[in-house]
């Protein structure tokens, strides 16, 4: 069942229109059960505080929820859709991290919402409408803001240097999600920085590494790709910003390397940030024009100006929940097997006692024990095998991606798979 966020927020509307939709603590359970008794809304969930009003809903119709809302209040759907705003799936869980990680609040980073969304919780519970699509949502946004405000600048003036390294590349370029960005080595720092660039949705992410395993390890996590230290030289001018930290005693990145590198870009700008002590990148090559180069004392400097301290940990934050929202995605679109996986089972149960049935009458028979074992298995492995060897059949030679498929499904080696 699809998952949707709607709601008016203190940054969508004026406290006119914020108070009328507001709903009073006593009266929820009794709300949530008058909108869930719509046939397509099926799990909902509402928070109403003096900044916002959201729903919460598994529903494959978000159109029924907002007349809901409005009628519920007795105002005209006009009076409040142009303040309304409706997320779907994705947008829909990133926006109730952000509002469980204190991000969405008037006042950044302010602990009181989360109590808030649990009582929220805690009234859709006992009303019966949190299913198991919202219990899991709810309880992943709990465990997001724990991890934000545990491990962030949130609430506190400490800023991480991959957050300030973030902010000096949104200096140069106007949009970091136009770059592609090279790390070169694969330990914590890297990691770090990796988490905050990747939540800019940069075009291309690579990792480069003594061992390219640990660096394909490290690329996976973030959508990218993995490339030897060897070939840094043939690769390097392709690559907009660089973020190099490696326990190398010497510089891996000369001047005459960069130097190359600037000349096949045809002089267009390149941001370096060398967080390695001693430096992975040679000094002289922060003299050139079209390079922008800072170290790990540079950084530091920026992050004790304190001029980076409230969006660094914005920054810090986002990079965190948008990380948690692939994985919660990716718990979502699972639940869509749990039908035909139900199917599935059923089926084989079904032909299961059938053949055991058959057995039994069998040996009731005086029939060879022996015997009617291997006739029932034999029986056992036709039926579960009908349906896929005649989908093959129909198919024919052409169709790989069901050959593939069955493969998959089966454990087959490949040498032994059809159409090989």
């Amino acid at each position: 069942m699809p998952l949707y966020t709607l709601g008016i927020n203190h940054h969508s509307a004026p406290l006119s229109i914020r108070e009328q939709v507001a709903f009073h603590a006593e009266r929820v359970q009794l709300a949530l059960a008058d909108l869930t008794r719509r046939n397509s809304v099926h799990e909902a969930a509402i928070l109403s505080t003096c900044n916002r009003t959201e729903v919460y809903l598994a529903t494959d119709a978000p159109d029924v929820a907002c007349q809901w809302l409005a009628e519920y209040h007795r105002l005209e759907r006009r009076q409040i859709e142009p303040y309304l705003y409706t997320y779907p799936e994705r947008a829909a869980v990133r926006h109730v991290f952000r509002v469980a990680s204190g991000l969405d609040s008037m006042v950044l980073g302010e602990p009181q919402i989360l109590g808030q969304m649990k009582e929220a919780v805690r009234a859709a519970d006992e009303a019966g409408t949190l299913g198991t699509t919202l219990h899991k949502l709810f309880q992943q946004s709990f465990a997001v803001a724990k991890e934000v405000r545990s491990t962030t600048a949130i609430g506190s003036n400490i800023v991480s240097m991959a957050a300030a390294a973030v902010r000096l590349a949104g200096r140069i370029f106007e949009r970091i999600a136009e770059q592609r960005i090279l790390f070169i080595g694969a330990g914590e720092m890297v990691e770090l920085c990796a988490r905050h660039f990747a939540a800019q949705q940069p075009k291309q992410v690579v990792i480069a590494n003594r061992t390219v395993e640990r660096g394909l390890a490290l690329a996976d996590r973030f959508g990218g790709s993995a490339i030897r230290l060897e070939e840094l030289g043939e690769r390097l001018p392709q690559f907009d910003i660089v973020i190099s930290c490696t326990a190398s005693p010497l510089p891996i990145i000369g001047l005459g390397m960069v130097e190359r590198a600037i000349r096949v870009r045809r002089h267009r700008p390149m941001f370096m940030v060398d967080l390695a002590v001693p430096r992975d990148i040679e000094p002289e090559v922060g003299d050139m024009d079209d390079v922008f180069l800072y170290t790990v004392d540079d950084l530091a400097q920026v992050v004790e100006s304190g001029m980076e301290s409230r969006q660094a940990a914005v920054v810090d934050a986002e990079a965190i929940i948008s990380e948690r929202v692939e994985v919660f995605l990716r718990w979502l679109a699972t639940r869509a097997t749990v039908p035909v996986i139900r199917s599935l089972r059923d089926a084989a149960e079904r032909a299961r006692r059938h053949e055991v049935e058959h057995a039994l009458k069998l040996l009731s028979r005086g029939e060879d024990p022996a015997l009617v074992l291997e006739h029932l298995s034999h029986r056992l492995t036709n039926k579960f095998l009908h349906a896929p060897t005649q989908a093959l059949t129909q198919a024919g030679g052409d169709n790989h991606d069901l050959h593939s498929l069955v493969g998959l499904l089966f454990h087959l080696h490949a040498d032994h798979r059809p159409g090989d």
